[in-house]
């Protein structure tokens, strides 16, 4: 523990270190020669190590699913942490109104603002994760950003299909930021059109609390049999009343969305996310009139 601070207030000098970092960098861009910022101002949550949701993920998706102790000794495997002593620190990272009205305005690829939030964007939230993990290093704390790691890999879950050994969406969803909508985006407060990072602390610091048991809570389809305004927004069909198809989605974002980034702006990077605009929950946490 940083000397003088207690576990409360190490979590809020963290969090206003997240949030200094967000708003001064100038890394923080659409790297378009005018300045225009990736995201507008972050939001932070915080889960303990120990909480079970870890393992009951772990059990859903696979066994190669990082526990936070887990994703840790991947870093420190000299010095393994108990999962008590541990805690996840998370952040939503809110899209721009700009750049979610432009591409609400697109129907079948991405628009040039979101592809660059993809690319510009992740690279900034990349960064932050570093920031994060050497603030809390030069305090004293180890620390590490799990999606950062060598050892991060993509792994195919026999339940669910495309996964990974880390996700950032089930981090935040376990540090009360945010529950999962039908197209599998987390709809936090700020929306469903953000992204989202982590870093794993030997810290204890106060667990956000969950405002929701369920997982899919905050979604109307889910939670109040409407909506599903996402459906026509996919140019493959991707998405139905059973879910999310990963696999044409996959294919329209990684493969032809690439393809077109590449040759329209000069952007080497997959992206669409028309799913997470022009929808109720994309900037907020929807009413359940909006999904009528």
């Amino acid at each position: 523990m940083v000397p003088g601070m207690n576990g409360v207030e190490l979590a809020a000098w963290i969090s206003g270190h997240i949030a200094d970092f967000v708003g001064m960098s100038p890394r923080n861009s659409l790297e378009d020669g005018r300045g225009e910022r990736a995201f507008d101002q972050p939001l932070v949550g915080f889960a303990s190590g120990q909480d079970p949701i870890f393992l009951e993920c772990k059990r859903h998706i696979g066994e190669f699913f990082w526990t936070p102790a887990e994703a840790f000794a991947q870093a420190y495997p000299q010095e393994p942490a108990r999962p008590e002593e541990l805690t996840v620190i998370s952040w939503i990272l809110p899209q721009t109104q700009a750049t979610k009205q432009e591409n609400a305005r697109e129907g079948v690829y991405c628009s040039r603002r979101w592809a660059a939030v993809r690319l510009h964007g992740e690279q900034f939230n990349a960064l932050l994760r570093q920031e994060v993990a050497q603030a809390l290093g030069g305090q004293g704390i180890a620390a590490v950003a799990p999606q950062l790691l060598p050892t991060w890999r993509r792994e195919t879950s026999a339940g669910y299909g495309y996964a990974s050994s880390w996700s950032e969406r089930h981090a935040a969803h376990a540090a009360g930021l945010g529950t999962f909508g039908l197209c599998d985006g987390l709809i936090t407060p700020l929306g469903k059109a953000m992204r989202t990072g982590s870093v794993v602390a030997r810290a204890v610091m106060p667990a956000t609390p969950r405002p929701y048991r369920d997982h899919r809570a905050y979604c109307l389809f889910f939670s109040q049999g409407t909506c599903g305004k996402c459906i026509p927004r996919c140019p493959v069909k991707a998405l139905s009343e059973q879910g999310h198809d990963k696999i044409k989605c996959g294919r329209h974002v990684g493969q032809t969305g690439k393809e077109h980034n590449l040759e329209h702006f000069g952007l080497d990077i997959e992206g669409c996310g028309l799913c997470q605009v022009a929808v109720p929950c994309s900037s907020h946490i929807p009413e359940p009139a909006e999904g009528l």
